[in-house]
């Protein structure tokens, strides 16, 4: 797990509100919500690290979904052929 809080994820927690703030807070996991708790982290770090988790996880998600359509767009080419 990284240590460092990256600063642009920083600015971007200053500009949620407390219901957003909340919902990302909920969807921590692994070693994250220990952290918080036991006050190692405070919330605003935490939450630039989930933002941070949950936006790499959305890349690596975007690349297999591009990856998978691409496989199809072959194997239906191939069907018409």
């Amino acid at each position: 797990m990284k240590d460092k809080v990256n600063p642009d994820y920083l600015e971007k927690v200053k500009h949620l509100d407390a219901g957003e703030a909340e919902r990302i807070l909920s969807r921590m996991g692994g070693k994250l919500p220990k952290r918080f708790i036991k006050e190692k982290l405070t919330q605003d770090e935490a939450l630039a690290l989930q933002l941070e988790i949950e936006d790499e996880q959305l890349h690596e998600w975007r690349e297999k979904v591009a990856k998978m359509r691409e496989e199809d767009e072959k194997r239906d080419k191939k069907k018409k052929d």
